[in-house]
């Protein structure tokens, strides 16, 4: 089922179940800017992270002496407890809260809730979690957009690059087969703030950064003049992926990570994790903004 907001300037579709952005459409030129989830290639188009990003190692953690196991990226993307909850005319707002099927892998009393704004020519995404329980609240959260790269027909992926607002010397934090973040890092940057897409990117998984300087990403092309940008000035990660043969590419802004591989698996020592006191109320937003 697609929801959907607009304004003068853009029409967006929000998918359930589990509140994806569908689609981003520009009403000046009617072009598509979403990944279209094609089910052979990707079936997703920005799916929501949540309590964890990426992957555990063995696919599980460790609370309280008790093993808990946990699918990667966590149970809110597909998740169908994740319901509309309020819409307008420019925005979306769906909201899930923590339930028995919840509580027997993630033991944790949760309200969360996620907002899509319309704003002239943005769309800010905005994660609100609140900790409806008696004891601090562990978890991670990110986004995983994916955007339709090429965009037009004429155009071909290795005409996009990813333009970073300041110059970067960052190096990619290397994964393992079993989705653990090794010791060992890769070098992207050169005193750059470009990188050149190519499905050859991809071949080792995604790019992992740690310590950018920038806190804007803008997907351009050498060809037309449209771009897309992800302001994420509240998340301190950041993960750039695609399939191999996948026209898009996703610009995932992150708070947390993947374990790493010496990890003890404990939630409370998990790299980037957040405590939330409890009836604290965490909110963190991402802002995609169209140029044309």
């Amino acid at each position: 089922m697609l929801h959907y907001a607009k304004n003068a300037k853009l029409e967006i579709a929000v998918r359930q179940p589990g509140a994806e952005l569908f689609s981003i459409k520009s009403l000046k030129t009617g072009l598509e800017y979403m990944w279209g989830s094609d089910p052979s290639v990707w079936n997703s188009s920005a799916p929501i992270l949540f309590p964890i990003v990426g992957g555990l190692k063995d696919n599980a953690y460790l609370w309280n002496g008790e093993k808990y196991e946990l699918k990667k990226h966590g149970f809110i993307r597909e998740n169908q407890d994740l319901l509309l909850t309020g819409i307008t005319s420019d925005s979306l707002t769906f909201g899930m809260a923590s339930n028995k099927e919840t509580l027997k892998i993630y033991p944790f009393e949760f309200g969360f809730t996620i907002k899509f704004i319309l704003e002239d020519t943005k769309i800010r995404v905005v994660h609100e979690v609140t900790n409806t329980g008696k004891s601090p609240l562990f978890f991670s959260l990110g986004g995983h957009p994916g955007f339709k790269c090429p965009r037009h027909e004429n155009e071909k992926y290795e005409d996009y690059y990813l333009e970073f607002e300041s110059k970067e010397n960052s190096s990619t934090w290397l994964l393992f087969e079993d989705g653990t973040v090794s010791d060992k890092t890769a070098p992207v940057f050169n005193n750059s703030d470009n990188i050149p897409l190519t499905h050859e990117l991809f071949s080792k998984d995604a790019l992992i950064f740690k310590d950018l300087k920038s806190k804007k990403i803008t997907l351009r092309s050498k060809k037309s003049v449209e771009a897309l940008s992800v302001a994420y000035a509240d998340f301190p990660n950041m993960g750039i992926w695609a399939k191999t043969n996948g026209d898009f590419v996703c610009i995932e802004p992150w708070l947390g990570i993947a374990d790493k591989w010496d990890t003890d698996q404990r939630l409370e020592n998990k790299e980037g994790v957040i405590q939330l006191v409890a009836g604290g109320v965490f909110e963190a937003q991402y802002i995609i903004e169209i140029h044309e």
